[in-house]
């Protein structure tokens, strides 16, 4: 499935795990201390031509509804791990809940690496 679906009186809204991603990407990007969103081969050549970061991130969406995320993320050198990617986490939530109304379960952080600021 790849999109969140809900109906209401005038027909049904569909969430692309695209916008999930986008709004992840987002969101863990306004965390002070995280230098970028991905750092694997993948999402680097996509950087290069102009892709944006969401399409490093991983959506599931559950039969039930609940959203699962998988965030890679690299660190500036200088700024504890655990905190900065507890921030991410915390986040994250707030905004997929805020602006999807979806079920988030779990936002997984994936330190992938240090950079300097």
């Amino acid at each position: 499935m790849n999109r969140d679906d809900s109906r209401n009186e005038l027909g049904s809204v569909r969430i692309h795990k695209n916008v999930i991603s986008s709004i992840a990407s987002i969101a863990a990007l306004e965390i002070e201390g995280v230098k970028k969103v991905g750092a694997n081969l993948k999402s680097s050549l996509l950087e290069l031509i102009g892709q944006k970061s969401f399409l490093a991130i991983k959506v599931d969406i559950s039969k039930h509804g609940e959203v699962k995320v998988e965030i890679p993320v690299v660190i500036k050198y200088g700024y504890n791990i655990p905190d900065t990617a507890g921030r991410v986490q915390e986040n994250v939530h707030l905004a997929l809940e805020k602006m999807s109304n979806l079920s988030v379960k779990d936002i997984n952080v994936n330190v992938q690496g240090i950079e300097r600021g």
